[in-house]
């Protein structure tokens, strides 16, 4: 394999969401010309790749995950064109651009759907979704639920009924129809001729239902073995197909091999490995990371576990530590560590104590974990700047139908949104020249995380992130490769990498010895030469 071919394997990916990373036309939205704007940011920070959540047409029911057309840029974001001049400028700058692609369900506004309603029971245009009849007593085909709650079918005038498994206004696509995985192909191939780098899979695993669509076991859970939505054994021939697709795109040029990664959550080694083959599609992400409590004995099993699933194939499984669906990091650090093992946990809407400064100073201790793990490391917008989640939107403001669907029980993924602070003392801090406002409130609280405020503080979250990934790029020992545990008290996370590069992550009450060497980075002061709770360090021996 030559450099271009791998990567994908040790690559830096800073995940973009649109709407919230930086407006350019100021409207209060985010946009592409806004991200193209941001590239030198990006470029400084040392990101190898963008990953763009999606912005195609879409009435943003889900955040833009409820698409109309998926070979067109929604107004809001601007044009094909602007996508272009974005994709162009990001090589100009050495980053590679990966985009979203949702094929497990679209809008119903997209013109497939409305053509299924129009063409009624039984015909070709219904067989490209999952239309059923009720049962005899009227209730839907099965007893299956939406992820963002409530039964996961509705009911058309004519009295069938479609498959949702997230909101009502995102049908499913029936991937047994043979019209689908030939549009998707067609949909692969428009973006990778405009010189995308990659793909990102939505929902990768529950393309395919079981055929029968039989009832969900009692006490079964969303997702692993058995589940009829997930994991269905076409899947392999699905993604071998993608896999071939992309493999014809030429890799002797920027920007090299086309590479996908699986949106999929998976305890199981057994599980997951079937989807790890030669031959399968690239990366499967480690999200485990997102839900692991912040304890020595936790994490060592998260990381043990994503590497043995990996196991000797060319497949990585990219360490994540946040992304659009999750709390922010600071947040999670900053709680009670015994909640977060809670699967039903939800913050209370916010209403409870989260320790801020004690979650930032485990959040800049994970930063090394996460760069010092080999294969590759996706930063999410924010991330670098230390963000925490807002809780205080006002319930007019909210836009996750998950707010919506639970009654506000769950209050959704919109505190992981909001606009980036990127200047200034007060909202809108410079994510926007508009006077309307930004599309999600920015809390006042965020004046000292812009990034003009941490770019002058060589103390700052962000000028870790930028060393950090600096020092990753120069380190041989760094990226790909291998990983080895050495011997370390019970709370502390010794790894070694390649020839004397040692990351120590001391998680106990209080301060350890660091290995003798050069301490190169740490994400704290060292106490008298000793490393405190809460703090990592690398370490180049002796």
């Amino acid at each position: 394999m030559t450099a271009g071919d791998r990567w994908w394997r040790d690559a830096v990916v800073y995940q973009v969401y649109p709407r919230s990373f930086s407006d350019g036309d100021g409207d209060g939205q985010g946009d592409l010309a806004g991200v193209r704007s941001r590239l030198p940011y990006l470029a400084d920070l040392g990101v190898d790749a963008i990953w763009l959540n999606p912005f195609y047409p879409s009435p943003l029911a889900d955040g833009g995950y409820d698409v109309i057309d998926y070979r067109a840029v929604d107004p809001r974001f601007g044009t094909l064109e602007d996508f272009d001049a974005l994709v162009g400028a990001a090589a100009d700058h050495g980053i590679r651009v990966i985009i979203d692609i949702v094929p497990n369900h679209c809008s119903s506004q997209h013109e497939w759907f409305q053509a299924a309603l129009a063409a009624g029971p039984g015909s070709p245009e219904r067989e490209r979704f999952i239309f059923r009849d009720g049962r005899p007593d009227g209730s839907p085909p099965n007893n299956w639920y939406s992820m963002f709650g409530g039964p996961a079918w509705t009911q058309v005038e004519d009295g069938q009924w479609y498959l949702h498994l997230w909101d009502s206004t995102q049908p499913d696509f029936n991937w047994r129809c043979s019209d689908v995985p030939l549009y998707f192909e067609e949909v692969l191939r428009f973006w990778l001729d405009r010189g995308v780098a990659g793909i990102r899979v939505d929902v990768a695993l529950g393309l395919f239902k079981a055929a029968d669509l039989p009832d969900l076991l009692p006490d079964m859970p969303p997702v692993g073995p058995g589940v009829p939505y997930v994991a269905q054994p076409e899947l392999f021939e699905t993604f071998a197909a993608w896999r071939k697709l992309l493999d014809s795109y030429p890799a002797d040029e920027f920007p090299g091999a086309r590479a996908a990664v699986l949106e999929a959550w998976y305890d199981d080694p057994d599980f997951m490995a079937p989807y790890m083959a030669k031959g399968q599609l690239h990366q499967v992400f480690n999200l485990g990371f997102m839900d692991t409590p912040w304890r020595a004995g936790n994490l060592r099993q998260a990381i043990d576990r994503a590497l043995e699933i990996c196991g000797d194939s060319e497949t990585r499984a990219p360490w994540v530590l946040e992304n659009h669906d999750f709390r922010r990091l600071v947040t999670r650090l900053g709680t009670d560590q015994e909640l977060i093992l809670n699967p039903t946990f939800d913050y209370h809407g916010g209403k409870m104590e989260v320790d801020l400064e004690l979650g930032g100073r485990r959040a800049r201790a994970a930063a090394l974990l996460l760069l010092a793990l080999p294969g590759s490391a996706y930063v999410y917008q924010g991330q670098e700047l230390g963000l925490n989640e807002v809780f205080d939107i006002p319930d007019e403001r909210r836009q996750d139908p998950l707010f919506a669907n639970t009654g506000g029980v769950v209050v959704g993924r919109d505190g992981c949104r909001v606009p980036l602070p990127w200047d200034g003392e007060e909202p809108p801090f410079g994510f926007t020249a508009g006077t309307g406002g930004t599309w999600l409130p920015q809390p006042a609280s965020w004046s000292g995380l812009t990034v003009e405020a941490q770019r002058a503080d060589p103390g700052s979250m962000l000028e870790l992130y930028r060393t950090a990934i600096r020092l990753r790029r120069s380190l041989p020992q760094l990226g790909d490769g291998e990983l080895t545990w050495l011997p370390s008290d019970p709370d502390v996370l010794a790894l070694g990498r390649g020839d004397g590069f040692v990351l120590t992550l001391n998680l106990g009450s209080g301060p350890v010895p660091l290995p003798e060497g050069e301490t190169v980075l740490a994400s704290g002061e060292l106490q008298d030469g000793l490393l405190p709770p809460d703090t990592a360090a690398w370490t180049l021996l002796s």
